[in-house]
């Protein structure tokens, strides 16, 4: 696939389901109705997973596949960019072409139980709350850990610290893609400048997004090039923090939080 990442977008059947076909369908919603609250009813979706699915699909790739300006529930300009237009079409065009490799294929293992559950989704799930695509910049060696930094904007580098074996399995080394795992609860937000904190991850963002709940507040800040990065914290601290839409933080992870995948 190219450089862009439309292999991102590409899966594989299991059974009859077609993992990824629902943010295609998210992707084609807000190409037709020009908002993100519109499209998110016209698939069944709340605003908030609509949201988030968009929100995904941008940190997923190496652009913005679509392009928002935040207006909330009440809806908001937003329209699918041409790197968005080209993984809709790939994704469409893919999915008829392995369909019918695939129905040729199962047809032929029908009845061995053996290979019974082989076929499975290349599209990755996790809990993680963030999970951001990049390539590997550099790899620091230690004795046992290493430094691992992550690229995933122009201005805006991820580091984590995993084990050497670890490097080893993945496959980790300079130019290679890699995707970084975040938990939102890992993320501290912090305000003001000349901070002194031992977290090696350090990014500067604005706040595009808070939602308050009961007892904690989920704060997604922008970050560069359509990267967003959602941070969950007490309402308590919300508060006190005084966090609102246009507000510059700084996102505090340590290196060990951050959990490196490969596809």
């Amino acid at each position: 696939m190219s450089a862009d990442g439309l292999d991102a977008a590409l899966f594989l059947r299991r059974g009859a389901s077609r993992v990824g076909a629902e943010r295609i369908a998210l992707l084609q919603a807000v190409a037709e109705t020009g908002s993100i609250s519109a499209a998110a009813k016209q698939v069944g979706l709340s605003y908030k997973g609509a949201w988030d699915g968009v929100q995904a699909l941008n940190n997923l790739f190496n652009g913005p596949l679509v392009a928002a300006q935040p207006g909330g529930r009440q809806g908001g300009a937003a329209s699918i960019t041409p790197r968005g237009h080209a993984v809709i079409d790939a994704f469409h065009k893919v999915d008829a072409e392995l369909g019918e490799a695939l129905a040729r294929l199962e047809a032929r293992l029908a009845g061995d139980h053996e290979l019974d559950g082989l076929f499975w989704s290349l599209g990755m799930k996790t809990s993680a709350r963030n999970a951001l695509r990049g390539v590997v910049s550099r790899v620091t060696e230690g004795a046992v850990n290493s430094e691992v930094a992550l690229k995933v904007a122009d201005g805006v580098e991820i580091i984590s610290i995993i084990t050497r074996q670890s490097v080893q399995d993945l496959g980790l080394a300079p130019g290679k893609p890699a995707i970084a795992l975040i938990k939102s609860s890992f993320i501290v937000l912090a305000k003001g400048e000349g901070l002194m904190t031992s977290a090696r991850n350090q990014l500067r963002g604005e706040v595009s997004h808070r939602e308050d709940g009961a007892v904690s507040s989920e704060i997604t800040l922008s970050l560069a090039h359509g990267k967003t990065l959602t941070a969950t914290i007490t309402s308590e601290s919300a508060q006190a923090l005084g966090l609102a839409v246009g507000d510059v933080v700084t996102a505090l992870i340590k290196a060990p939080h951050v959990i490196l995948a490969v596809e």
